[in-house]
């Protein structure tokens, strides 16, 4: 009897142990709600390698693409609230799909805001076919030609989308836009000038910008990029307050424990305060986010104010759910 005692204390024991391990006590996963090779993708591996120098433990990128992030968001959204999986999301997915897509969660009441991460601007670019060399004779030009004028776009009702439609509101004019699958094929017509214009993430068409393939007129941010500062802004060119980013996040799923978010919140932070890391984004043309907007309450209050602005630009614009 004491022999069966003592065995079952020792059980007791070992279980009360497991259930207060401490976190992270296994790897965790990070979902990129997009296929490999992308930028956010890039940012998740970088983010990962470097976090887990700080939280002792692996943390697996997995890529779960499709339905304009929508997949892998849902999956993270469904996923135990243990910390055990999280998502790199955006203010693509966690505010504008919420008016373009047909979701099966709310992007708000089923996630719990980790920590904002760096961001991407616009540059608003040509094929050099276009004959004009700063914003003002872009503008002009567009005026002129508004019958003939297309845009392209990756996607639909995205920050791109959007961007096109703040330009025609601010130019109070119209034109085509025109939707594509992918940024390989959007990116292979603009340079065949198979359309006239386009606003897109500055990190993949920079390149082309300094190899003098595409023409840039300007970056859609308050102030230069670090990454790009011959570039200047629109307020600068001539389009003041045409400000659009796309911002990146990490989120866990609603009900993770606080300590487990801090946890997570510290080991991000941690990263993006590191200079090896910081030189990455700007290779990459991403900008940090402000040191003092790191906790989950800003994140939280971030995409509140990304909801009250372009929800109601949205359905003014016609975007309904695809």
């Amino acid at each position: 009897m004491r022999r069966l005692l003592t065995l079952a204390f020792v059980l007791l024991v070992a279980t009360m142990a497991r259930g207060q391990e401490v976190y992270p006590a296994r790897p965790i996963t990070l979902v990129v709600p997009y296929p490999p090779g992308g930028v956010t993708d890039t940012l998740a591996r970088l983010l990962a390698e470097r976090m887990k120098k700080t939280i002792k433990q692996t943390i697996v990128v997995e890529n779960v693409g499709g339905a304009g992030g929508g997949i892998g968001i849902g999956r993270v959204a469904r996923a135990a609230p243990d910390g055990y999986t999280i998502a790199i999301g955006s203010s693509e997915t966690h505010v504008l799909n919420a008016v373009s897509l047909a979701l099966p969660y709310d992007v708000v009441a089923d996630f719990a805001p980790i920590v904002q991460l760096p961001a991407y601007p616009f540059l608003i670019v040509t094929p050099n076919s276009v004959p004009a060399t700063t914003l003002k004779e872009l503008v002009a030009w567009i005026k002129a030609n508004t019958a003939k004028v297309t845009q392209g776009t990756v996607g639909y009702g995205n920050t791109q989308h959007m961007c096109g439609i703040l330009m025609q509101q601010a130019l109070g004019v119209t034109w085509q836009l025109v939707p594509y699958r992918g940024g390989t094929p959007a990116m292979q017509d603009l340079l065949s000038g198979q359309f006239n214009l386009m606003c897109t993430a500055s990190g993949s068409f920079l390149p082309l910008v300094r190899a003098k393939q595409i023409r840039a007129y300007a970056i859609t941010t308050a102030t230069r990029a670090a990454s790009a500062p011959e570039i200047p802004t629109v307020d600068e060119a001539g389009l003041p307050g045409l400000h659009l980013a796309v911002w990146n996040a990490l989120w866990a799923p609603k009900g993770t424990p606080r300590p487990v978010v801090d946890e997570l919140n510290a080991a991000a932070a941690e990263a993006m305060a590191d200079p090896v890391f910081k030189q990455r984004m700007i290779d990459l043309a991403l900008e940090m986010p402000p040191a003092d907007e790191l906790t989950p309450e800003a994140l939280g209050a971030l995409q509140k104010a990304g909801i009250e602005k372009w929800w109601p630009l949205m359905k003014a614009a016609g975007i309904k759910p695809q």
